[in-house]
């Protein structure tokens, strides 16, 4: 059954019948608007990636620093060290040093991908807008500016990676030797490659 409604008109007043259809279209606006606000409003959810994220990377930002006071021990331990122990020294320096880049490079990613996630689907960042340097790190408008930065920052962290492994081996063979020079010459044509605008 429609409901009736009057239409005026030149001639007179008429009586005219409303659809059901006609009634039931308002509200069926009304439950797609608020399944819409839902689902938008779902975008919050993101804000614990960003804090969970945020927590992590200060997490390992104390982690790094503590380890940099192992290293730095271990610096002092070596300029007391006679001559014959330097060499050995030195290399539990240099893989310590590299570890600790790595654990600083995780916390900035972590960091980065807090500030990017946060951008991306919540609010821009006003208060960064301010900051000369900020376009540098913010600023991310699409899903592809968040990952080029954290690839660019990645890959630095696989070049520590080879670095770290770089100073365990010891090639015995023209083979190891090769390998390792070819691993040399790839991470090379990689800087090449990404440093090209």
């Amino acid at each position: 059954m429609g409901r009736a409604f009057i239409v005026a008109s030149a001639s007179g007043p008429t009586i005219g019948r409303m659809s059901n259809a006609a009634l039931e279209a308002p509200r069926e606006s009304i439950v797609q608007d608020g399944f819409e606000h839902c689902i938008w409003g779902s975008r919050f959810l993101v804000i614990i990636a960003v804090v969970a994220s945020i927590l992590a990377a200060i997490g390992l930002f104390v982690v790094a620093a503590l380890d940099n006071v192992t290293l730095i021990r271990a610096m002092v331990r070596y300029l007391g060290a006679a001559a014959e122990q330097r060499d050995a020294l030195k290399y539990v320096l240099l893989t310590e040093v590299a570890e600790n880049i790595d654990a600083f490079l995780f916390a900035t990613i972590l960091l980065v991908f807090a500030l990017g996630l946060y951008e991306l689907f919540i609010a821009r960042i006003h208060v960064a807008e301010r900051a000369k340097f900020a376009d540098q790190l913010l600023f991310i408008t699409s899903v592809d500016d968040l990952k080029n930065r954290l690839s660019k920052i990645i890959f630095l962290i696989l070049i520590v990676r080879y670095f770290e492994f770089a100073l365990k081996l010891s090639p015995t063979t023209i083979t190891e030797t090769l390998q390792f020079a070819c691993g040399i010459v790839l991470i090379a044509v990689a800087i090449f490659l990404t440093s090209r605008k």
